[in-house]
């Protein structure tokens, strides 16, 4: 049974959280939809659509594996740099996802919140995204999150205002985690167990800054398109060989599990 969200988790730093074969909390980025059509003969757009498709894929079998929380990086705060066709496509396709997606999402029990500084998208969009969060609030199954208009500097620049403006005359020396975190824009997860990052690239472009900081880090060749249950898999049994020390000896974590 999958729990109920908590606004209060364990930090890595500070503490180390339980650790299961399948993670409870993914996080990934979904790149190689413009470079899947171009290998086609085909508009970089159509790359985004078809990614789509594999969005479906990978919540349906997010959610029959057990896990919790699954997060994807689908606009970055840099995505804007974008030729303005394609982010125009890109915006319509997000619209158009939030207004045929959001049922399937609530028929599966899956709840769905977007994070970002969504300010910067048409008043449409927003509004899409607050019925969208409304209509999924109620369901206890998938928590899934859409990182839109997200990157991760921005998100601990707008935590540190909200944590100064929610604790008036706090000082240098009074500033922790636990003041911190709750205006992180994902405080109500855990941080991610895993991160996948298809297309090839191994960095983590300004995502979940913050939050990755032991989360076991999986680069795949596949282009996101081509990011199948399989390959969803086969991410999962790497994970299972990692051992998450979290600072501490291979020793110290053998003997931790008698």
């Amino acid at each position: 049974m999958v729990k109920k969200t908590n606004p209060s988790h364990i930090s890595t730093t500070l503490a180390v959280p339980d650790v299961a074969s399948i993670p409870k909390h993914l996080a990934i980025i979904m790149d190689g939809n413009g470079r899947w059509a171009t290998k086609r003969f085909l508009p970089r757009v159509a790359g985004h659509s078809q990614g789509l498709n594999t969005v479906r894929e990978i919540v349906k079998e997010c959610g029959d594996l057990g896990v919790e929380y699954l997060t994807l990086f689908a606009f970055s705060s840099e995505n804007w740099r974008r030729p303005a066709e394609e982010v125009g496509f890109l915006m319509k396709l997000f619209l158009t996802a939030l207004e045929k997606e959001v049922s399937r999402l609530d028929k599966n029990n899956v709840r769905l919140r977007v994070v970002g500084d969504l300010t910067k998208f048409d008043e449409q969009i927003q509004e899409r995204v607050v019925q969208a969060e409304e209509k999924t609030a109620h369901n206890t199954g998938l928590n899934l999150t859409i990182a839109a208009n997200y990157g991760g500097r921005w998100d601990m620049l707008q935590a540190v205002s909200a944590c100064l403006k929610a604790n008036p005359g706090l000082t240098p020396e009074g500033v922790t985690e636990a003041l911190l975190t709750p205006h992180l824009s994902m405080s109500y997860a855990p941080e991610p167990d895993l991160f996948i990052r298809t297309g090839g690239e191994q960095r983590i472009s300004n995502f979940l800054l913050w939050q990755l900081a032991y989360t076991e880090l999986y680069f795949t060749d596949l282009l996101w398109p081509d990011f199948d249950a399989k390959a969803l898999q086969a991410s999962f049994a790497w994970y299972r060989e990692r051992e998450r020390r979290f600072g501490r000896t291979s020793a110290q974590v053998i003997e931790a599990e008698k």
